[in-house]
């Protein structure tokens, strides 16, 4: 990976990743805000800013955006997430100041003129809605409202109804000129790019940005809790949380190698148990999320209603089994999940891009690809063992669907408490 980095006056990154062989690149703008920012009265800004930077520019109106990245075969395109917003573009050699130029537009140039914000209102009430027609994705909206239950790094990143009905330009404009903060972003390119080119765009099209950081948010912590909802479904759909780790954290791939072999793959010790041992379900994996101050490890799993007390103690069992069992074959495939997944992103400028973003956004730096492989490489069985340990407590419970046969929060949490002790940290 071939780096070139540099910073403007007011505080905005701008980083290179030249790919020699491509005639095409992958250009973003990642944004250090996101619905973890907002206070409850602007619950899902973040989200609708994200929105509304499409409706329409100073020299642009929705439409011309639109018309204007696919006449050149581009692809233009926004997401929010509860840390961050990236407005991001794939487009050939010959189209990388368009792209970027584009970019700029949205997120210095945007009018939030308020007949689209009322159609764009009624879009996401519409998104709202098939939300919560699709229970296997907002069970994850319950269950992290329940991990961080009173903080905004827990609530809906589409926000409720009640507020989505309330933003006004007037917010939208006062929110954006608070986060949208030179020193807070990072613009990252991949593929056939001149970091020469970025830099003098950048410096053109980004310099009114304010040079002063946003306010940080406030530090998260996991609470846990338990939450349930009957709902007249084929499925019972029941997502499990435990205390994990920070994005920053030196065991940041003890953690994802713990979340492989627990559910990562159709080896891993979940799929083989409870799928194709047991038959109590179709659906069912781990995960690792990591936040720039916190995380949790977590289970999904889609059952019968008659299966979902079983599953509750199969899944606690294969938990607890890790806390003293892990053979090599089991890690070393984990490592090569792993490995292979990091080198085949290589092989893509949008997923470099994005993981330049991220590591700047958690590290401060980006990490040779050598050193991830070194530190996955080193990663012991005992690590892995003391990590699994450290995720035996505190469990938190969201489900949808029929609930009847699903056992209680407490008794679930019976099966864990004693098993956390003397393991305060993975690598210790």
């Amino acid at each position: 990976m071939s780096l070139e980095i540099s910073s403007l006056t007011n505080g905005l990154t701008i980083v290179t990743d030249k790919m020699a062989g491509l005639e095409s690149a992958a250009i973003g703008v990642w944004v250090g805000t996101g619905s973890r920012n907002e206070t409850r009265e602007q619950m899902g800004i973040s989200h609708m800013l994200e929105h509304m930077a499409f409706k329409g520019t100073k020299k642009r109106s929705a439409r011309q955006i639109a018309e204007e990245i696919e006449a050149v075969g581009g692809y233009l395109n926004a997401y929010t997430s509860r840390e961050q917003t990236a407005f991001h573009a794939r487009v050939l050699k010959a189209d990388v100041a368009l792209g970027l130029e584009m970019i700029a537009d949205l997120l210095t140039d945007s009018t939030y003129e308020a007949a689209e914000l009322e159609r764009e209102r009624q879009v996401v009430l519409q998104e709202l809605g098939q939300a919560r027609d699709t229970p296997d994705d907002i069970i994850f909206d319950h269950l992290q409202s329940m991990i961080y239950q009173g903080q905004a790094i827990g609530w809906p990143i589409l926000g409720e109804e009640g507020t989505v009905a309330a933003f006004t330009p007037t917010d939208l404009f006062a929110y954006a000129g608070a986060r949208y903060r030179a020193p807070g972003m990072t613009l990252v390119s991949s593929g056939a790019v001149s970091h020469e080119e970025m830099v003098a765009i950048a410096t053109d099209k980004f310099s009114r940005l304010g040079a002063q950081a946003a306010a940080p948010s406030e530090k998260s912590r996991y609470v846990g809790g338990d939450y349930r909802e009957t709902q007249d479904l084929e499925q019972t759909h029941i997502a499990y949380a435990f205390p994990g780790i920070s994005a920053p954290d030196p065991d940041f791939y003890i953690a994802q190698l713990y979340a492989t072999i627990l559910g990562g793959g159709m080896s891993s010790r979940l799929f083989q148990e409870v799928r194709e041992k047991r038959g109590l379900c179709y659906t069912i994996y781990a995960f690792a999320n990591n936040f720039q101050d916190g995380g949790f490890t977590g289970v999904y799993v889609g059952t019968s209603d008659k299966d979902a007390g079983e599953v509750s103690g199969v899944i606690a069992g294969e938990m607890e089994a890790m806390t003293s069992h892990i053979s090599d074959a089991e890690l070393n495939r984990a490592k090569a999940q792993l490995k292979s997944g990091l080198l085949m992103g290589l092989e893509r400028p949008s997923t470099r891009s994005e993981n330049i973003a991220g590591q700047l956004f958690a590290l401060g730096r980006v990490v040779p690809m050598s050193e991830t492989i070194e530190k996955l490489e080193a990663t012991t069985i005992e690590q892995v063992k003391r990590f699994a340990a450290f995720t035996m407590q505190a469990p938190t419970i969201a489900a949808l669907g029929p609930i009847g046969k699903l056992e209680s929060h407490a008794k679930f949490a019976a099966r864990f408490s004693p098993l956390a002790q003397g393991a305060p940290h993975a690598a210790e």
